[in-house]
């Protein structure tokens, strides 16, 4: 019921979750939780029949887990980061011969831009038109970037199939 509020408090589009922190320290979960249901234990334990103080602990474990969180999608997202990580996976993928070195360029300008302009793609690229339209292609291709039509800018896409190597540890590993 949390994650549930939080994700539509929060409208996060499912990419911050405190399921993913809570996920990580199952047993710590449970024993909060089952120690909520515990009788207070003397008239100094709150008003209701169950234990307001277990109630404090397992509200504190909760924010220390949503803080936790907060701080590891700051991380994870921090621009500086993420390009150098996807940097890395681009210098990969350039080595293979899967795309241009040169889609560097592009993935740059729209990081800090959030978008780019069709008409912007040569003078990024700072190759000619058929070049450069290329190495926007092979993003397409690999779904890297987006765009809602043949006229609209180009954005970020953020494909699952990178998670893993452009925002580690973000889901669990299949092991």
């Amino acid at each position: 019921m949390s994650h549930a509020m939080l994700l539509d408090t929060l409208d996060t589009g499912g990419v911050w979750s405190v399921a993913r922190g809570l996920g990580r320290t199952t047993q710590d979960y449970k024993r909060h939780l089952a120690a909520c249901d515990l009788r207070r234990r003397n008239d100094l334990d709150g008003r209701d029949a169950f234990s307001e103080e277990e109630l404090a602990a397992f509200t504190r474990y909760f924010l220390q887990i949503c803080i936790d969180q907060v701080d590891f999608m700051q991380s994870l997202v921090d621009p500086n980061r993420l390009r150098v990580r996807i940097h890395c996976w681009i210098e990969e993928e350039a080595a293979l011969g899967n795309i241009p070195l040169k889609a560097g360029a592009i993935i740059d300008a729209i990081l800090y831009r959030g978008e780019l302009p069709r008409g912007e793609l040569e003078a990024v690229v700072g190759t000619g038109d058929r070049q450069a339209r290329r190495v926007a292609a092979s993003l397409l291709d690999l779904g890297v970037i987006v765009s809602e039509s043949s006229r609209a800018p180009r954005r970020m896409a953020f494909p699952a199939t990178l998670a893993s190597r452009w925002m580690p540890g973000l889901f669990p590993d299949k092991s």
